[in-house]
């Protein structure tokens, strides 16, 4: 069975960040990619907000030039799925997708965390050209422009707010007949005002010609007084929600009631003694490119300390 030092399950900004380090420290690191070679931003175009990047820089660009960077130090990266994981004794038994074994004196996890979306086919269809999940990322693009928010609770007023801040016009579109944000948020969404709530309404598609340049909308469903509409918009955000993907280790480390990996402290250790956790997986707040490459950094010395207090090496 193929034995390694330091296995990464998963790349994006945190993975790749965790393989450079590692392979740094002269760990040999194996580093699975996932499902989704590159993570989220892989489905962004520009990139204006990490450091480093004046000009900015398309998220596939720029998450293939972090993986070569971890290939140049040694990293070993491999376009496969690990499918299951043993963390009940060292060393760990990790396996993937065509049923290969791997053990590893220590495991960094960097699944990432996918947004949740409507369901509709015109969300993939602007995927990038005016459909986003992350107002902090992309609504620079939009200033001075239209956009509308979906959802009710805390993260879309955030959102709406944020936007608020550089857009002339903000929508918030709720399922529900009231917000399910604090007290605190509703109050100062209710005080913005560019930001306009439409409430008992859901969104059933985008439209425009290569961009989004509208959204239909439908408000009381079902009702006497269903009505039919569109806004005009320029961009459309996704905020309801993000799910983590840590279905495979569920049972085997601890996760909150969202399915996050919970890590101890100010560190990137999990319950399990030589189990790692960085980048959105473990992070339900931030969810930034830079933050999730702060903390691949941070699991990569961890792993580096725990392995030369535990082996010497």
């Amino acid at each position: 069975m193929e034995h390694r030092k330091v296995v990464i399950i998963g790349s994006g900004p945190a993975g790749y960040t965790a393989g450079i380090y590692a392979s740094r420290a002269n760990l040999n690191p194996l580093l699975f990619e996932g499902m989704q070679p590159g993570g989220q931003l892989t489905q962004t175009t520009e990139i204006e907000n990490f450091p480093g990047y004046p000009e900015g820089i398309q998220g596939p660009e720029m998450m293939e030039q972090l993986r070569k960077q971890a290939e140049r130090f040694g990293c070993e990266v491999r376009p496969k799925v690990i499918s299951k994981v043993d963390f009940s004794q060292r060393p760990f038994t990790l396996e993937d997708e065509d049923g290969n074994q791997i053990q590893a004196d220590s495991v960094i996890i960097s699944t990432g965390a996918s947004a949740k979306y409507l369901g509709l086919a015109d969300e993939e269809k602007y995927n990038g050209m005016g459909v986003s999940a992350c107002a902090t990322c992309d609504g620079f693009f939009y200033r001075k422009k239209k956009v509308a928010v979906v959802g009710g609770g805390d993260t879309a007023c955030e959102e709406a707010l944020y936007l608020a801040g550089l857009c002339e016009k903000v929508y918030l579109i709720v399922r529900k007949d009231y917000l399910r944000a604090s007290d605190v948020m509703k109050k100062r969404v209710g005080m913005k005002e560019n930001i306009t709530i439409l409430f008992n309404c859901n969104v059933v598609g985008l439209y425009g010609d290569g961009v989004v340049e509208g959204a239909r909308i439908v408000s009381k469903v079902g009702t006497p007084e269903e009505d039919h509409f569109t806004i005009d918009i320029d961009g459309f955000f996704l905020a309801i929600g993000h799910k983590p993907n840590t279905d495979i280790f569920r049972g085997q480390i601890d996760l909150d009631e969202a399915g996050y990996v919970k890590v101890i402290g100010n560190t990137t250790h999990t319950n399990v003694e030589g189990v790692f956790a960085a980048g959105d997986c473990a992070d339900p707040r931030y969810r930034q490119a830079v933050s999730a490459a702060g903390t691949g950094c941070r699991a990569a010395l961890d792993a580096e300390r725990f392995l030369m207090e535990t082996q010497g090496v």
